[in-house]
């Protein structure tokens, strides 16, 4: 299971992250195929939001097939492979290069250290 983590400042609307949170657990082998997600009253009682944004985020992830909900039983993981579409996938990544960036520049980096960083980063886990 993975802990939900939302942060009010970042401007996007909570039930979109709980939307990402979802898919990156999906991607990154945190939630596997048939594995059961909270209700929608203990996710929403758990992140202190209302029910309508956890049901807004359940019904647009059932819409893509990606969860199931059985009347009774729970909501649970029902596709593991594909979860997010080739152009969502570049946007996200675009948009989480934006927000690096600007932290890094901020603190007075250069590309090349970033790029020089992120090599090292990426050979380490090698």
């Amino acid at each position: 299971m993975i802990k939900f983590l939302l942060d009010y400042s970042s401007g996007v609307p909570v039930y979109r992250q709980i939307i990402d949170q979802i898919i990156f657990g999906i991607a990154s082998g945190q939630l596997k195929l048939g594995e059961q997600l909270p209700t929608v009253r203990a996710l929403a009682v758990e992140l202190k939001v209302n029910l309508n944004t956890v049901s807004k985020a359940y019904k647009e992830l059932e819409i893509k097939n990606i969860l199931e909900t059985q009347q009774g039983t729970g909501t649970f993981i029902n596709k593991t492979e594909n979860v997010m579409p080739e152009r969502e996938r570049e946007d996200k990544l675009k948009e989480i290069c934006i927000q690096f960036s600007s932290v890094a520049f901020s603190y007075g980096f250069s590309l090349d250290e970033v790029i020089k960083e992120l090599k090292n980063i990426e050979t380490s886990k090698k």
